[in-house]
């Protein structure tokens, strides 16, 4: 099969699975479509005992989509710019605290609270697994992923502060997940010694690095965008920024989602408002949110279509639904104990912040591509199968059910904050 074949394959996958939960389920896009995957998944794990050729073809299918190779080096790129344009840089800056505790110590202390339960719940179940290894499971499901919580806080009607700090956690956590990740990585192979100063000199490089990169090349297309007006060059500059900046960061070793994400927020705010004319912003914005909801749906399409490789671990799964639980408690924690440290600074903040925090920490794209990145070792199975179980209960459990949730507990968008659709920032 051809990658234009594989590319229109996985078009025509996607697209029915689009047509029929549109048409007959009714679920929000990337859930249904995810959902529609999980479906397929089954029952061709159940037509694989009568018809075995059947699953093989579907599973060397799935086994040509890399995904680490099509989330790392495609979508994210893209889909990090789209998110990060339409974040507000005021609003963000009100909540720097949460969102800085959160996106580091937070990410750290999830890290730890995974492996350590881990570790526990598989000895218990009778299937240890090293710490070392439990750990870096913990470092792979630590952070939010900011694509699927962007996706749902369009619609579960948060207030703007909540809304922003959950945002904004979830785009900035991904690069203290990596330093964590790659030094768990190191120690787990032995391929290093990490010592204070090295995984100081990482996080310098990775972090540190990122946000001078972001603000250069950022700078750098705002002014190419000063200069210009018309708006299928001015949105080509910005598609070229989203993923040439987001390669060049990372020739030069940097977190280039962060990256990124810096480059999405000067755009969508200094650029916004400073290089851009009223028709350019209403073309740009809305290309980007086009962007944003068909990758949206390829990536969550792509979750679906991978179940099929992992449709007969029945055992694994049977372990990942032990892990699910403990995920959740280490969300709980690691927002929790933050916010107890934070609490003085922050008077006004919502009552049920944590709450809504925990359950709106939604797992998604990064986490699998992560997993199905790691090593081989004994239990690493285990791990990939439990991380689409978290990333799973994710999309089809809490997402749904995060609205709901916020009605409960009373925690809604004032009228004025509504929007039925992006905004400039």
């Amino acid at each position: 099969m051809s990658l234009f074949e594989l590319i229109g394959a996985l078009a025509t996958i996607v697209a029915v699975f689009g047509y029929v939960n549109h048409r007959f389920i009714g679920l929000p896009d990337t859930i249904g479509i995810t959902a529609m995957g999980l479906v397929a998944s089954l029952v061709l794990a159940v037509a694989g005992r009568r018809f075995p050729a059947v699953v093989e073809w579907a599973s060397v299918f799935a086994a040509r989509l890399d995904l680490p190779e099509v989330v790392f080096h495609g979508l994210l790129s893209v889909l990090l710019f789209a998110g990060s344009l339409h974040i507000n840089i005021s609003d963000l800056a009100r909540q720097k605290i949460p969102v800085l505790v959160l996106a580091t110590v937070g990410v750290l202390l999830s890290t730890v609270i995974v492996g350590w339960g881990t570790h526990w719940a598989l000895a218990a179940a009778g299937t240890p697994v090293e710490l070392r290894y439990c750990l870096l499971f913990g470092a792979l499901i630590s952070p939010t992923d900011p694509i699927a919580v962007l996706g749902v806080l369009k619609t579960a009607g948060a207030p703007k502060a909540l809304s922003t700090e959950i945002a904004g956690e979830s785009l900035f956590n991904d690069g203290t997940a990596v330093v964590a990740f790659l030094v768990l990585l190191g120690i787990a192979t032995g391929a290093s010694e990490p010592t204070a100063g090295a995984v100081g000199m990482l996080l310098a490089q990775e972090v540190v690095g990122a946000l001078a990169v972001g603000l250069a090349i950022g700078y750098l297309a705002f002014f190419m965008l000063r200069g210009v007006d018309s708006y299928p060059v001015e949105i080509i500059v910005t598609l070229a920024l989203a993923t040439g900046g987001y390669s060049f960061a990372e020739r030069m070793h940097v977190s280039a989602p962060l990256a990124v994400v810096v480059m999405g927020l000067v755009i969508g705010n200094h650029g916004a408002r400073s290089a851009m004319s009223a028709k350019t912003r209403e073309h740009l914005f809305s290309f980007w949110e086009l962007i944003d909801e068909v990758l949206n749906l390829v990536l969550f399409g792509l979750i679906g279509l991978k179940l099929i490789t992992l449709a007969q671990t029945a055992g694994s799964w049977g372990l990942a639904a032990l892990l699910v639980p403990v995920v959740l408690f280490a969300r709980f924690a690691s927002v929790g104990l933050p916010a107890l440290a934070v609490g003085p600074w922050l008077k006004h903040r919502n009552p049920h912040a944590v709450k809504v925090l925990t359950w709106g920490g939604l797992r998604g794209g990064i986490s699998v591509a992560l997993a199905l990145s790691l090593p081989p070792f004994e239990g690493r199975d285990t791990f990939v199968v439990a991380t689409y179980a978290v990333v799973l209960f994710s999309l089809l459990v809490q997402a749904p059910t995060l609205g709901p949730l916020l009605r409960r507990l009373g925690v809604t968008a004032a009228p004025h904050e509504r929007r039925t659709k992006k905004e400039p920032a």
